[in-house]
């Protein structure tokens, strides 16, 4: 179970996401954002050394506002291997020093988003100890997934991040977010499971919609 520790970091999050956005293909703002935490949830590491978050940022500095989904992971020590995909390095009030890495390039990470998706672990609360997000939604039509290992490294396009397991199955996560219509299923066509979820709007309403779909089966 992590545990969320109220505290300061230095940069903050968003400090650290307003410099690295720009850098994605995926981003499609301004040179300099202007970023509003919107939501987002969290998995636990099951050894309890990795800090993993699902956030959600809104960034206002181009014509209409846009939100992001950015996972992240937050570690005591550098990955091996990751220097490609560090975000940037905090230091946490509690935690000391700590460093935070575009999550979909670390395997516990992964391992976990796959856990999710098969039912095996439960969202939790972005903010709250020991708390399951009910806003958080799954599905697997599967029989079950045969591998959670990635055979490369994550790959960013301008349609958002795509990771690919030994059989052929593929995870894509939707880094721009976009509501999806009241009554439409979470599902989409031809995916045999997804991540859905919530974040505030700038006019302070909730929206639902997809995170990651999954397909059985190469896939571009």
């Amino acid at each position: 179970m992590a545990i969320i520790h109220h505290t300061t970091l230095k940069p903050t999050k968003l400090e650290l996401l307003t410099s690295w956005l720009p850098t994605r293909p995926w981003y499609g703002g301004a040179d300099e954002p202007r970023l509003a935490k919107a939501g987002g949830f969290r998995l636990d590491d099951p050894r309890g050394e990795v800090g993993i978050e699902f956030m959600v940022v809104t960034d206002d500095a181009g014509t209409e506002p846009v939100s992001y989904l950015v996972p992240l992971t937050y570690r005591g020590a550098p990955l091996d291997g990751a220097e490609h995909a560090l975000v940037g390095t905090m230091e946490h009030g509690v935690l000391g020093h700590r460093w935070a890495y575009d999550g979909c390039h670390d395997p516990v990470l992964v391992a976990q988003l796959w856990a999710l998706i098969e039912g095996h672990v439960q969202a939790q609360a972005q903010s709250i100890t020991d708390a399951v997000d009910e806003e958080v939604t799954r599905s697997y039509t599967g029989a079950g997934l045969t591998s959670t290992a990635v055979t490369g490294p994550a790959v960013d396009d301008p349609d958002g991040t795509r990771l690919a397991a030994p059989d052929g199955t593929t995870l894509r996560l939707h880094r721009v977010l976009r509501p999806a219509p009241d009554g439409a299923s979470p599902l989409p066509a031809g995916a045999t499971g997804h991540v859905g979820g919530a974040w505030q709007l700038p006019d302070g309403t909730r929206a639902q919609g997809l995170f990651a779909a999954l397909h059985t089966g190469a896939r571009d």
